[in-house]
């Protein structure tokens, strides 16, 4: 998996070390979606219906992690989705901190292929072989430690009508999530209503949504007052702003959860 592979750690987090796989070697001509060469012959991190960027670490991610900290949310035990993942440092993060279970999903297969599992696999490698550095050769596990822990996580890949469908009639029950985490996924409004039915189909009862965004994506039309306006229309879900970050344009961190849970 982490073959051919350049790993960076992310600096500036002091509770969790991240590792993260370089994206600038991907090849131009590498098969699948071949969004590498379309991102760049158009200049853009976004390519509606063709790459939603998933290979960009966005700002708000980092916000979202440094909330995690500040806010000692708890993962331990949870059924965790890290939607719209990329990198995946969200779910891994929920990784780190003894969730039962996190699937990580974006709309493209190749950033899920080449950036998402390589994360989730370094980051599970290294902290292993960090354990195990002061234990002599024969007390160290000849199978490592990740291989027997990352059957919690599974991976899905495309839209999220289709995901939707995937996970619920997969499995004889589905187990809804106890915790959906996203970052940077409201950009578009095209798209609310599909993240909306996304929260409303997989979000357990009492589970929450942490969501992390810009207060408006220029030249896009999105942003966090546009979709609580969209969500408050429904009135399934109620909104609660956790966070505001008023450093360069203003960013939020909204929690989301059912208005009567049952």
């Amino acid at each position: 998996m982490l073959e051919n592979k350049v790993i960076e750690t992310l600096p500036g987090f002091q509770h969790v070390n991240f590792s993260v796989v370089k994206t600038i070697l991907l090849k131009e001509n590498f098969p699948g979606e071949n969004i590498v060469s379309k991102r760049f012959s158009s200049h853009s991190d976004l390519i509606t219906g063709v790459y939603e960027g998933g290979l960009k670490i966005w700002e708000c991610t980092f916000d979202l992690l440094a909330y995690f900290t500040k806010a000692k949310v708890k993962f331990a035990g949870k059924k965790v989705l890290d939607l719209g993942c990329g990198s995946g440092l969200l779910g891994i993060t929920a990784f780190k901190g003894g969730a039962k279970e996190i699937h990580f999903q974006d709309y493209n297969s190749m950033v899920i292929d080449e950036v998402t599992l390589a994360n989730v696999v370094a980051n599970s490698t290294l902290e292993d072989e960090e354990n195990d550095v002061n234990k002599p050769d024969l007390k160290r596990c000849k199978k490592p430690k990740v291989t027997q822990e990352l059957y919690k996580c599974r991976f899905f890949s495309g839209e999220w009508s289709e995901f939707c469908k995937l996970v619920l009639s997969s499995e004889k029950l589905f187990v809804k999530y106890d915790l959906i985490l996203t970052s940077e996924t409201i950009y578009n409004p095209d798209y609310y209503s599909n993240l909306h039915q996304t929260f409303l189909r997989l979000l357990s009862k009492n589970g929450r949504v942490l969501l992390a965004s810009k207060a408006h994506y220029f030249g896009v039309g999105g942003g966090v007052h546009l979709f609580q306006k969209f969500i408050e229309e429904r009135d399934v879900f109620k909104t609660r702003i956790l966070k505001i970050i008023d450093e360069g344009l203003k960013r939020f961190i909204i929690e989301i959860t059912f208005k009567s849970p049952g």
